[in-house]
């Protein structure tokens, strides 16, 4: 089998990890060539591109790609990958083809639970721009009778990416929005639900995320504890000093459902909620 991967990032790159020993070749893009660079340190062979124009090589590539994974955000003249190598992965006819999404694609549910088959109504720019983008997908996947799994993903954390980084930078605060929560997931259980996803190839949307949907100033609070520091005083949301993307985040409150993962993919997560996962962060780092 042959993976190619648009967008090498931190999501990806775990996937990667998770499947290389399946794939007998691995290509991906990156914008740069200091990043190529460093991809092909890792066994990946690199590919340049921006979005604008088709990449050199690309094509060739996805001729013979089994398996193809997008994490590539959208922008305001929509999927890149399907505005520039469409026609490519639809020649190449994979076997299976993954979309990392996000649950902002929801919108504002006043903290009640949602799940895949709960409308969209997404409230910011960039989720407006991922529920096209996703509908595009969708779309590609019926004229060319090929499966696209789209995966929602909540906040995603991991080592060099969570709670203690934030205790480690100065910048650890905890806002507090009375009846605010987040769903998070560990980027481990990205890797292993796009895994498991992998193996039953089909045209479905996936809720990737942990099981418990939880206030962020109780996650700052738990780092603090594992740390042995003391906790930062809490902050009224309304009088916090915050970008207008940060605040944005805070616009929208649900509870997102993980069951079609379990169930029809029969994953067990790794890292069920926060606490387990801060655990093992804090064990291993």
């Amino acid at each position: 089998m042959r993976l190619f991967v648009f967008g090498v990032g931190f999501s990806s790159k775990a996937f990667i990890g998770e499947a290389r020993d399946r794939f007998e070749w691995i290509g991906g893009t990156t914008r740069s060539p200091e990043k190529a660079q460093a991809l092909k340190e890792t066994g990946v062979e690199p590919f340049l591109f921006d979005g604008e124009r088709k990449g050199d090589g690309i094509a060739d590539a996805l001729a013979s790609a089994t398996h193809v994974l997008v994490s590539i955000a959208p922008n305001e003249a929509g999927d890149p990958v399907l505005n520039q190598h469409a026609e490519d992965i639809a020649a190449g006819r994979p076997d299976w083809i993954g979309y990392l999404s996000t649950v902002g694609v929801y919108g504002n549910y006043d903290g009640a639970w949602v799940d895949e088959d709960t409308p969209c109504k997404p409230v910011s720019k960039r989720s407006v721009q991922r529920v096209a983008a996703e509908q595009a997908w969708l779309d590609f996947a019926a004229e060319n009778d090929l499966p696209v799994q789209i995966f929602r993903l909540s906040g995603i954390y991991g080592p060099g990416r969570n709670a203690f980084e934030n205790f480690r930078k100065g910048t650890a605060r905890r806002l507090v929005k009375p009846g605010q929560v987040f769903n998070r997931i560990h980027v481990a259980d990205i890797a292993g639900a796009l895994a498991a996803a992998m193996a039953k190839p089909s045209t479905r949307i996936f809720n990737v995320t942990d099981d418990e949907p939880a206030p962020p100033q109780d996650v700052v609070a738990c780092a603090a504890e594992l740390l042995g520091v003391e906790a930062p005083p809490e902050i009224p949301f309304e009088t916090a000093d915050l970008s207008p993307m940060a605040r944005s985040f805070y616009g929208e409150n649900k509870r997102v459902s993980n069951r079609r993962v379990k169930e029809e993919l029969g994953y067990t997560f790794r890292y069920p909620d926060y606490r387990v996962a801060l655990k093992a962060l804090r064990e291993t780092e």
